[in-house]
């Protein structure tokens, strides 16, 4: 029996209506067709931790950079930086509570062309910042593989084309 709310076929990992709540990528890669390069719940949480660190410093740079404060230079570099949090943000919803893989894997897209954006805008600005974007690209790359992954094969059937 396919599982409503993971897409998996063990009865094992069936999920009770007491569980419902926010699940790890991790969690979906458990089943017994797992993907064998899906990173377990605390790389996930580690690196996720690290890349909204390395990503709040690099916009820093660029703040401090343009002359700090409110300025209108600011407006493009930094409201990029902040339309991107936003969709990373709405990935994870999409992704970990809506359980909408098709959905997420759309706003990844839009999230990885908006972050090769901001290193373009960004590097003749700040070189380091610029290049401190470049492990969230890696990472988005992974994750929109993964996503891709379990979006395309049974484990989440109902979002197959």
């Amino acid at each position: 029996m396919w599982s409503t709310s993971w897409g998996t076929r063990s009865s094992q990992s069936r999920v009770k209506p007491s569980e419902k709540g926010i699940y790890s990528l991790s969690s979906r890669c458990e089943d017994e067709k797992k993907l064998p390069w899906c990173p377990p719940h605390k790389v996930i949480l580690l690196v996720w931790a690290t890349i909204y660190s390395v990503m709040g410093y690099a916009s820093y740079l660029v703040w401090k950079d343009l002359g700090g404060g409110f300025r209108w230079s600011l407006a493009l570099p930094l409201g990029l930086y902040s339309f991107q949090l936003a969709l990373s943000w709405t990935f994870l919803m999409l992704f970990l509570v809506v359980d909408s893989p098709g959905l997420a894997l759309l706003d990844l897209l839009l999230l990885y062309g908006l972050v090769a954006s901001m290193v373009l805008i960004w590097q003749p600005i700040n070189k380091l910042a610029a290049l401190l974007l470049l492990p969230y690209l890696a990472w988005l790359t992974v994750t929109t593989a993964i996503t891709y992954r379990l979006w395309r094969d049974s484990l989440c059937p109902s979002y197959q084309p």
